[in-house]
């Protein structure tokens, strides 16, 4: 008994930690997707990009997860268009945004979707921030004070012209827009298969983005090279079906609070990658501006739980 006690405790260990491998591949794989956005932006257009991703995405996660398709209800097509919506929205804006400034830098602005999520909850579905939630938002804000206003070569993003104002601005409604989206995701997908909500909203961008890129963008002059097909077939392939079921699989496996640390260096991958190829520097204050961000992150996504401070503190204020 003690002996298949002590097995099951091993597998279910060596499991955790296979979960957190495939977590921190996910980190790594989405921290590298804006530097390939980037990339890519110098042979296709914006939506141009995101339909491409996320047809891909659809095609392959379609033909593997086809029976979870055919058992699709109604609700379940009502509720993953509506969701979609949000995912074309914030994508869309994140990625003409990081036109206009470093990947690095889009990414960590994005991510403040972490630390904003408890206050648009608190709007949609009425439930109110903890005091970790408003620590975090402090943080947060300071940081990105770090990085839009004192970051960057010459000084603050004002002196810096238009296009680092567009940048930074695009970059941080992203982020509001990915928080809607994931509270969207909270109030409509409850219940239902995440697998099969995903492909939905995947398909839901798909058609957005095709859509956008017809209306608004021109694609007269569009020249694909191999190099350009390779870049994109990476962000839909690696950074969003394999990441995906990655995902999906070290959720399963890894804690709650491991799972939130571990997704959240996505952030730090995203500056690290493109300063390590050298498309993009770092400065004193944008690397504080950094830290206070991925600090927020932190506190808002585990309540500091992984040090036993969250444990007591589970009324809301």
């Amino acid at each position: 008994m003690e002996k298949n006690k002590r097995k099951e405790m091993e597998e279910k260990r060596e499991k955790g930690n296979l979960g957190k491998l495939f977590l921190l591949i996910v980190a790594i794989l989405w921290g590298s997707s804006l530097t390939f956005v980037k990339v890519a932006s110098a042979t296709f257009k914006p939506n141009m990009i995101l339909a491409t991703r996320f047809t891909i995405s659809v095609i392959i996660l379609g033909i593997i997860f086809w029976k979870k398709i055919k058992k699709m209800t109604k609700d379940d097509l009502k509720s993953g268009l509506i969701i979609g919506v949000f995912l074309f929205l914030a994508y869309s804006v994140q990625t003409v945004g990081v036109g206009y400034t470093d990947p690095g830098r889009s990414a960590f602005l994005s991510a403040s979707y972490c630390v904003i999520v408890p206050f648009i909850s608190w709007f949609a579905i009425k439930k109110r921030p903890d005091k970790f939630n408003l620590i975090a938002a402090v943080f947060c804000i300071i940081g990105i004070y770090f990085v839009s206003m004192t970051g960057g070569n010459g000084g603050s993003v004002l002196e810096r012209g238009k296009e680092a104002i567009l940048g930074d601005a695009f970059a941080i409604l992203s982020g509001f827009l990915f928080a809607s989206h994931i509270v969207a995701v909270a109030k409509f997908s409850k219940g239902k298969d995440p697998i099969l909500m995903t492909i939905l909203q995947f398909f839901m961008a798909a058609v957005l983005s095709c859509l956008a890129t017809l209306i608004f963008e021109d694609n007269s002059g569009l020249v694909i090279t191999k190099e350009a097909i390779l870049e994109v077939s990476y962000l839909a392939v690696m950074c969003t079906t394999v990441a995906l079921l990655l995902q999906n699989i070290g959720q399963k496996y890894a804690s709650a609070s491991s799972s939130a640390i571990i997704l959240a260096l996505e952030s730090v991958f995203g500056i690290l990658i493109p300063v390590l190829i050298g498309i993009e520097a770092l400065t004193k204050h944008t690397i504080i501006g950094f830290v206070m961000i991925f600090l927020a992150i932190i506190i808002s996504e585990t309540k500091l739980s992984f040090l036993g401070l969250g444990q007591k503190n589970k009324k809301f204020i």
